[in-house]
């Protein structure tokens, strides 16, 4: 059986690619073409049969179904066109596939943790047979910008994991998908017949906080080196989430903090074309969930420490919600808003804030296609020489604009980035390259950094320094074209060294550690 075994291990699998010696020694003659191929061979066929299927979706679960028999190719390919198929991948495709997850399921990859798992979780991570230094885990509740999904949130946590190894080269059998099944508020898919989670309600209070609670405590007796990162969970569950483990184990929450850092380094790279530093930047915040606070938090202590104090980095933080601007009048606040609430009077609607306010920057991530109006832009751009537009809701239908209408509305000045990848616009004769403002440029790097310093915690420093990094990637040709995130194909380069920036901050914080002066 080792041939076959070694056929059906998508770890070990090479397909063509055995050659003659190993197919005698496998006992695996006979169950393969006789032309041996190079893995340059194997690609090329690959990319011509993905290249043919008609849809994004088609692709992505052509893709999947490679990984799951192929891994080398699967990442030999995903390497060699990273700028092509990380939209395939990822952001956008990711999110039809979660909407379709329960009809395109084909076979088992990461562990699904159920309800009915309770108290016996740690049995459960023991059935995963390799060894585990990163695990990404969500439970469905906020997927990108689609809301609650249940189990069918599994893309996420596979797709992460996936940009780790293409991305930042973590060995794929170190990584493991989770999904934490809790129910779903999701009617639609509680009543759907093909809906392979929890048919009940979604889990809350102390029953949800207990089942957390035990698998993070069995994820440190099983894998005790491995990093925890936290994904798609709503928002009052990832602040406390974040607040309760992240002086516990060495994890983070990338929604909330990797999105902070990408956030920063697209602030500081729009800088370097407006000449203006980040503590003279105004920010309106449309949005004031992990997302949008995330971002808010990074850049009020990156604002510190460019001299002001938190009260006046603070107030050029503006955030709008559901239930208008955030300002410290209102009593319906959530307590992870109140930080930022500001002492002023309400404004009518977002065009009243931007007049009132005169943000240099507008960063939405609501999930609220459209919401950023040709009016919207205009009074942007009636404010601003150069205004800095983020439309980061994923996936694309979700964006707040398209760049077609951040360039068109703004007559070509605006400096815009989104969550997913737009293509480039030719407006009056000028070629506008939007940035991809996505945490793929964050996180792979961050994970890696961490695993190489062998940290134990995760610090706002590291995140910190994981943005300056990043902007420092951008180069003057990115500028030049109002592109202030680097181009998708330069994601492993960018990795290398959002790493070694991360590394340092922990090689840094050891020493300062060690020699401390103590006093007797």
């Amino acid at each position: 059986m080792e041939g076959r075994d070694a056929l059906s291990d998508p770890l070990r699998n090479k397909g063509t690619a055995f050659t003659r010696d190993e197919r005698g020694r496998l006992g695996i003659e006979g169950l393969l073409p006789p032309r041996v191929e190079s893995l340059e061979e194997q690609a090329a066929r690959v990319l011509a049969n993905l290249r043919a299927k008609a849809s994004p979706l088609e692709k992505y679960l052509y893709l999947g179904a490679l990984q799951d028999e192929n891994e080398a190719l699967f990442y030999r390919v995903l390497l060699d066109h990273l700028e092509e198929l990380l939209p395939v991948v990822y952001t956008p495709t990711v999110g039809e596939a979660c909407l379709q997850w329960s009809r395109i399921y084909a076979r088992p990859r990461g562990l699904y943790l159920s309800m009915e798992h309770r108290g016996r979780i740690v049995q459960v991570l023991r059935n995963w047979q390799h060894e585990v230094r990163i695990i990404v885990v969500t439970d469905g509740g906020r997927i990108l910008g689609l809301g609650d999904l249940g189990a069918n949130g599994m893309g996420i946590p596979i797709g992460k994991l996936a940009l780790y190894t293409a991305c930042a080269g973590v060995r794929p059998e170190l990584c493991l998908p989770v999904a934490l099944d809790v129910g779903t508020d999701n009617e639609a898919l509680r009543g759907d017949p093909l809906y392979l989670g929890e048919r009940e309600r979604r889990m809350t209070g102390e029953p949800w906080d207990a089942l957390v609670e035990e698998l993070v405590a069995a994820t440190q007796a099983v894998f005790p080196s491995a990093i925890v990162q936290f994904e798609d969970f709503n928002n009052a569950c990832a602040f406390r989430l974040l607040a309760r483990y992240r002086e516990r184990l060495c994890c983070f929450n990338d929604d909330v903090q990797g999105t902070g850092a990408m956030g920063l380094a697209g602030l500081y790279a729009a800088g370097r074309i407006t000449g203006r530093s980040l503590s003279e930047q105004r920010l309106l915040f449309a949005g004031a969930g992990e997302a949008c606070l995330g971002i808010g938090k990074l850049v009020v202590a990156a604002m510190q420490r460019e001299g002001l104090t938190e009260a006046e980095a603070k107030s050029r933080c503006l955030f709008v919600d559901s239930g208008g601007l955030v300002i410290s009048s209102r009593a319906d606040l959530a307590e992870h808003k109140r930080p930022f609430a500001q002492e002023r009077p309400p404004a009518a609607d977002l065009c009243a804030a931007i007049e009132s306010f005169r943000p240099t920057a507008l960063v939405g991530a609501t999930g609220q296609a459209g919401l950023f109006t040709q009016p919207v832009l205009a009074a942007m751009a009636r404010a601003n020489a150069r205004p800095i537009v983020f439309a980061l809701s994923n996936p694309t239908t979700k964006a707040e604009c398209t760049a077609e209408q951040a360039y068109a509305w703004t007559q070509g000045r605006a400096l815009f980035a989104a969550g997913s990848p737009f293509a480039p616009v030719t407006l009056a004769g000028r070629v506008h390259a939007p940035g991809q403002a996505n945490n793929s440029f964050v996180f792979p790097g961050v994970g890696l950094g961490l695993l190489v310093s062998g940290a134990t915690r995760v610090t706002d420093e590291m995140f910190l320094a994981a943005a300056r990094a990043l902007a420092n990637q951008v180069s003057e040709a990115d500028l030049a074209q109002g592109r202030v995130y680097p181009a998708a194909a330069r994601m492993r380069e960018v990795a290398a060294a959002v790493a070694a920036a991360v590394a340092k901050t922990e090689a840094a914080s050891i020493a300062r550690l060690m020699y401390q002066p103590r006093y007797l």
